[in-house]
């Protein structure tokens, strides 16, 4: 059963608040960006860029705007924190070097045109669904823990009526596409691990919520699959 959200009342007055984070959060990563890249004449860039700003904003629009304060909440504390980590660390990896390689090294920035694009259709597609997770889960922090202090409860609406873990579903995607979308081969490697240490953390946070979240274990009869249909 999913947890009602905050009211519609107070969510509009958040409203403004939230618009300016997000376009400040737009500013920054374009700013990080085209800096790290030093150009600003690839068209793909500027395309991934666009895309990743309009969804961004989107996210900081659908967000419970409580689930927002929760997510930026410091010392929280929770199952994995290595693997975390290792997620955090790896995608600076993967953006910092492909951004340098596709517009200073160009060590392996001859992904063509065409695959770039399909990538970065496929990263789009991947983020939506992701914040579709976000938008109708307000447990959905970074930090794996049993939220007793908000009242958590299974989510089964939305993409978690179809996958019990559709926010990794779409994380699993989108470190190769980020690569393949910016146009660097070599991004590709950390882009692996990325989807690599998704999995396993999905599978570890999956065992805990089984364990622990009154529930999840009735769900996870009805939702058979983490985070394919019909494979696993």
């Amino acid at each position: 059963m999913s947890e009602p959200m905050t009211d519609p009342q107070s969510a509009a007055s958040d409203l403004p608040q939230r618009l300016v984070r997000g376009l400040l959060f737009v500013v920054v990563l374009a700013v990080f960006a085209l800096g790290i890249a030093g150009r600003t004449d690839l068209p793909m860039l500027n395309a991934f860029v666009a895309a990743t700003a309009v969804l961004m904003l989107a996210g900081f629009l659908v967000m419970d705007p409580e689930l927002g304060r929760e997510r930026l909440r410091r010392g929280q504390v929770g199952e994995d924190p290595a693997r975390l980590l290792g997620i955090r660390v790896t995608f600076l990896a993967l953006f910092v070097y492909a951004l340098l390689d596709i517009g200073r090294l160009h060590w392996s920035d001859g992904v063509p045109r065409t695959l770039s694009i399909g990538a970065l259709a496929v990263f789009a597609l991947a983020f939506a669904w992701e914040l579709w997770a976000v938008s109708v889960n307000r447990f959905f922090v970074p930090v794996i823990r049993l939220q007793t202090d908000r009242g958590h409860r299974v989510v089964d609406t939305g993409p978690y009526a179809i996958v019990r873990h559709p926010g990794y579903a779409g994380m699993l995607l989108m470190g190769p596409t980020c690569a393949l979308a910016l146009g660097s081969w070599w991004a590709l490697a950390p882009g692996v691990v990325l989807s690599a240490l998704f999995l396993a953390r999905a599978a570890h946070e999956d065992r805990f919520l089984a364990g622990n979240l009154e529930g999840y274990a009735d769900y996870a009869a009805r939702v058979r699959f983490r985070l394919v249909p019909g494979v696993w």
